[in-house]
């Protein structure tokens, strides 16, 4: 008989997945709308140098997110089928 807690943890990993790949997916967008105004600016020394770093920061938390989700996911399908 699976435990229910079993379900649980699949609910969470589910819902960290589409998490991630939301934030992800705002990310790809926030970085993009960045640079994009960082081209059409006179001053380009900062699009060339790259100095500010922060952009990048939503999508590397929506990638943990979804791992975190398909280790939660593995684990809760594992205790379902073999618990």
């Amino acid at each position: 008989m699976p435990y229910p807690e079993s379900f649980v943890l699949m609910v969470m990993g589910g819902v960290f997945v589409g998490v991630g790949i939301g934030v992800f997916f705002w990310g790809k967008r926030e970085e993009k709308k960045y640079y994009n105004g960082l081209a059409s600016r006179t001053d380009m020394k900062e699009f060339l140098e790259s100095s500010p770093e922060h952009p990048g920061a939503l999508r590397i938390g929506g990638w943990i997110s979804i791992i975190v989700g398909l280790v939660m996911l593995g684990i809760g399908g594992g205790l379902h089928l073999w618990g």
